[in-house]
């Protein structure tokens, strides 16, 4: 009831910005399951037989995603925020249409890149915009709104693969993708850019408008003046040059190791391994190539479950905080890592890896397993890397922090990307969820040691905490 009311008390234009940032995940997240649901009928259109191509054809668009997080930070910063988002839209619609288009598999892999530039970009751009326009007192719950969209766009991929899977169809499965491109196309262009983004460019006028809708009942001229204080911290806009030279020195050294680490065990724990490959690891479990119920109807109720634990972790980071909501997700990890290392490694035992066939009691446990995995990570990790990638730089270094962040994050999801279907086949479902679960464990152990709490504090505030070598000073520690 408590973030109801907030939401409700929130001005227009504040629920605008998120709402509008947010959507951006819709793409996202469909992307990310439409083509493990499209994977097996793409193989057989081009004749693609190995694991191992497999895994290169769906990481085709991991490539992109590096490129784009990497220069996605530098863009907002130089064209704006708001400006950023709607390319990335727009062109999201236009290379997905290619992707549905495409002849052959280079022609496929041209079109998956570029998709994936569009979507690097905006994972880095999405954070910063939500931070720098959302209330103080809303803003970790706005921010994780991302992650719900990126949820309900992963339901919808699986759905439609669902639907489409009789007919074999995959070039609708990625050319659909165009759709919500173009109606988040035209709800970013009502959303007006950020005040500390106008505040950068030196367009105080327009940054005092913006904040005054965003927070009419706020203290305008003193955000403002906080935002030029801050601002004038960090001498201005750095270079990508003398930005990184900054992040690599102290104080920001500390942030910005923390940040690469964070971003990297988001990804390399394997939630886009469940997210890319769940067709295949629920073929895994014994079910037939033509159960198309099983293959595709139950990682979208794995998804629609997960959905649930984003709302609930929605409602508690500006209660609990950022820190016990990420370190109760990756414990949820954990324990559903060691269900899947028991589902596969007992209910498997002696069987050819590639040739499961789990009885009735395995197939449950490995379900709950997945279910637990997917609850885990959206609950944990999935909404606090929003949190932490909009929060963890001052606003000169925020655009190359949260590139830095979450190309990360980008190279370990390649690496999973890559890596997950040869290492399944090798080992089968125990030694691959084994070796996931030992990185849940290091990811834990490193959030409990170097995680920031940063509940309650204005943003404007929170470099004082690697100004002061990792800790609050006491005349800031929140209530």
């Amino acid at each position: 009831m408590g973030l109801l009311h907030e939401l409700r008390t929130s001005s227009k234009t504040a629920l605008l910005v998120a709402v509008a940032a947010a959507t951006v995940g819709i793409i996202y997240g469909y992307d990310s399951s439409n083509i493990g649901g499209a994977l097996d009928f793409i193989a057989k259109t081009f004749d693609i037989r190995s694991e191992a191509e497999k895994g290169v054809l769906t990481s085709f668009v991991i490539f992109g995603e590096i490129g784009g997080a990497l220069i996605g930070g530098s863009l907002a910063n130089r064209f704006g925020r708001k400006r950023m988002m709607v390319l990335v839209a727009a062109t999201f619609a236009i290379f997905s249409l290619a992707s549905g288009l495409a002849w052959d598999v280079p022609s496929l892999a041209i079109a998956r890149v570029l998709l994936g530039v569009s979507i690097g970009i905006s994972i880095v751009v999405v954070p910063m915009y939500v931070a720098e326009s959302a209330p103080t007192k809303i803003r970790g719950a706005l921010l994780v709104m991302y992650q719900v969209a990126t949820v309900v766009g992963i339901i919808f991929g699986y759905l439609l693969a669902w639907a489409l899977a009789p007919t074999e169809n995959w070039r609708i499965m990625l050319g659909a993708a165009a759709v919500p491109g173009v109606l988040i196309t035209l709800l970013l262009l009502r959303a007006p850019d950020t005040p500390r983004w106008y505040m950068m460019r030196g367009r105080v006028a327009d940054a005092t408008r913006v904040q005054a809708l965003i927070e009419p009942d706020g203290d305008t001229a003193g955000e403002i003046a906080s935002m030029q204080r801050e601002l004038d911290s960090g001498s201005g806009v750095p270079s990508v040059r003398k930005g990184l030279a900054e992040m690599l020195r102290k104080p920001y050294l500390r942030a910005t190791v923390f940040v690469v680490l964070l971003g990297f065990f988001v990804q390399i724990t394997g939630i886009n391994a469940i997210v890319y490959y769940s067709p295949q690891i629920i073929k895994a479990m014994g079910f037939a190539e033509t159960d198309h119920m099983a293959i595709f109807g139950l990682p979208a109720l794995v998804q629609v479950i997960g959905l649930i634990a984003v709302f609930v972790s929605m409602s508690l980071v500006d209660r609990m905080g950022r820190r016990p909501v990420l370190l109760t997700g990756i414990g949820i990890m954990v324990v559903a890592g060691i269900l899947m290392v028991a589902t596969f490694g007992f209910g498997a035992a002696g069987q050819d890896p590639t040739n499961v066939r789990l009885d009735g009691g395995f197939v449950a446990l490995g379900f709950l397993g997945l279910v637990l995995f997917n609850v885990g990570f959206t609950f944990g990790f999935g909404s606090m890397i929003w949190v932490y990638a909009g929060e963890a730089f001052p606003s000169h270094l925020r655009g190359l922090g949260s590139s830095t962040m979450l190309t990360s994050d980008l190279v370990a999801n390649y690496i999973v990307g890559v890596a997950f279907l040869p290492l399944l086949k090798l080992t089968g479902g125990a030694g691959v969820f084994a070796v996931l679960g030992v990185f849940a464990v290091l990811a834990f152990l490193f959030v409990l040691r170097f995680a920031p709490e940063t509940k309650g504090r204005p943003l404007d505030d929170i470099r004082l905490f690697w100004e002061n070598g990792g800790k609050w000073p006491a005349e800031n520690r929140a209530d």
